[in-house]
């Protein structure tokens, strides 16, 4: 037996702490019986109807996509792009991406059908790493460089202290090669740190997340993520570290 808001979160129809809120608002049922308390069980034979819609239990999948430029990280696109869930189209389950990356921006994005855990990787207060690679234009100064390190104020709010290494400069084209580190995830952060120092952005990836890399893809490839790897992200999100 599973918490009833569990098994909505699994489900993909939202998070368990949503789920919560649905259970509380009476929106629930199970075999017909409004549910609007935490703590009920329910089994793999019980009716589990939300907004008096049958929810249909998915076993949970976890899957890590080299995503590349030009794909919106969605599961639709009203105006016909091409999205991240075209590259599974052999898999069942409802899934969706976790977080997202710009439409111009490549790399490693992870998509899943289990809402508790989407929601526990998105969560501001889990501080998972994410390490991205930008072709900027110029080349910044060690001490311009600093300023991302101290964290930078944008029009949302101060980010935290990134992590800033230069990897290459090109003098000729006045370009330089930049590897940035965060655990935030705001809208087009990187992008925006990265402007607010001077510096366009003319080619971003994101190559890690977390312990986890894109070594031995291409874009466009995809591959299941292992059950030991999902216990990893759950530990390392609910700790702010990476165990085992």
């Amino acid at each position: 037996m599973e918490r009833l808001q569990k098994v909505i979160a699994h489900a993909g129809i939202a998070s368990r702490r949503k789920a919560e809120e649905l259970i509380k608002e009476g929106k629930v049922t199970v075999n017909g019986k409004t549910i609007n308390e935490l703590g009920v069980k329910v089994t793999g034979t019980d009716r589990i109807e939300v907004n008096g819609v049958k929810i249909e239990r998915e076993e949970p999948v976890y899957f890590l996509l080299y995503k590349p430029r030009g794909v919106i990280s969605a599961s639709e696109d009203d105006k016909g792009r091409k999205v991240v869930t075209d590259f599974f189209e052999e898999v069942q389950q409802r899934i969706y991406p976790i977080g997202r990356l710009d439409y111009d921006t490549s790399g490693l994005l992870l998509l899943t059908n289990d809402g508790e855990f989407a929601n526990l990787l998105m969560h501001p207060r889990y501080e998972v790493d994410k390490v991205y690679v930008a072709k900027v234009k110029g080349i910044p100064p060690k001490e311009t460089l600093k300023k991302l390190e101290r964290g930078i104020q944008l029009e949302d709010g101060k980010t935290a202290p990134a992590k800033v290494k230069m990897l290459s400069l090109d003098k000729r084209k006045q370009t330089s090669i930049i590897q940035l580190t965060i655990h935030e995830g705001r809208n087009r952060q990187v992008r925006r740190m990265l402007e607010a120092i001077g510096h366009e952005v003319l080619k971003l990836k994101r190559e890690e997340y977390g312990f986890l890399n894109l070594h031995g893809l291409r874009t466009g490839d995809a591959r299941e993520l292992t059950p030991h790897e999902v216990k990893r992200l759950r530990a390392m999100a609910a700790h702010g570290k990476t165990t085992f």
